[in-house]
């Protein structure tokens, strides 16, 4: 970890672990034959363990310093089965703004809409960094899970990666009003319509609900006019 990282690196620096809520949710739905694509996958905390549960992990990430601790970490790891990649995941082929944040790491994104100062607290360094549309990226290839957290551009990545979505059983996304509104600037509704023609029911863990497709809209848009953000929902094909 970066040490001057108080995210991520403070929880493992304290307590030597990190999500591992996150893994406990994906153990049921992984087998030994899984393939698994991890947008957002930071120093690798997710991927690592994972890929010891299944068949195959792809690990991207977008910041250029964390994808480095990211390959030094499934190296350390001695992990065989996690190809990692350094790139962006969008609606097209683009250079892409992107804020590299060094208090929270984890919390670096794309340039937001509007200009808050937890954003640009720590004074993160500006750099354009290669984004793709993954249906084209990773064409050919097919997951049986999809993560996906990446501080407010998942709607952008989503629209690029439809055929992904629908060959995927799970899919795992971070719901956070807040990145809605100022980073993507974008609506709940617009949101969930690029996972709904793809997965019939909802769980929001921290919540224990489950809503089927029909309630997608009106859960999320409740969710939104609260402001209540959730690290990890799961949608699934039944």
């Amino acid at each position: 970890m970066d040490p001057v990282d108080c995210g991520v690196g403070g929880d493992l620096r304290k307590s030597g672990k990190y999500g591992l809520d996150e893994i406990e949710r994906l153990r049921p739905h992984l087998t030994p034959e899984s393939r698994v694509l991890i947008i957002g996958a930071h120093v690798g905390t997710l991927a690592i363990p994972v890929s010891k549960l299944c068949r195959e992990v792809v690990a991207l990430e977008a910041n250029p310093n964390t994808y480095e601790l990211l390959a030094m970490n499934v190296k350390l790891n001695s992990v065989s089965n996690c190809r990692v990649i350094q790139i962006a995941a969008s609606d097209k082929q683009e250079s892409l703004e992107f804020l590299m944040n060094r208090a929270n790491s984890g919390g670096s994104k794309r340039v937001p809409k509007v200009h808050r100062y937890s954003y640009y607290y720590d004074k993160p360094q500006s750099v354009s960094v290669r984004a793709v549309r993954l249906d084209q990226f990773l064409e050919g290839e097919r997951f049986n899970i999809a993560v996906i957290d990446i501080e407010g551009s998942e709607y952008f990545a989503l629209k690029g990666m439809t055929r992904i979505l629908s060959q995927c059983e799970l899919f795992i996304v971070e719901f956070m009003p807040q990145h809605l509104r100022e980073v993507s600037g974008i609506t709940p509704e617009q949101f969930i319509s690029v996972i709904a023609p793809h997965f019939s029911r909802l769980t929001i863990p921290s919540k224990q609900r489950v809503v089927t497709a029909d309630g997608f809209v009106d859960q999320l848009q409740a969710m939104y006019d609260l402001d209540q953000g959730h690290a990890g929902i799961l949608f699934e094909k039944i």
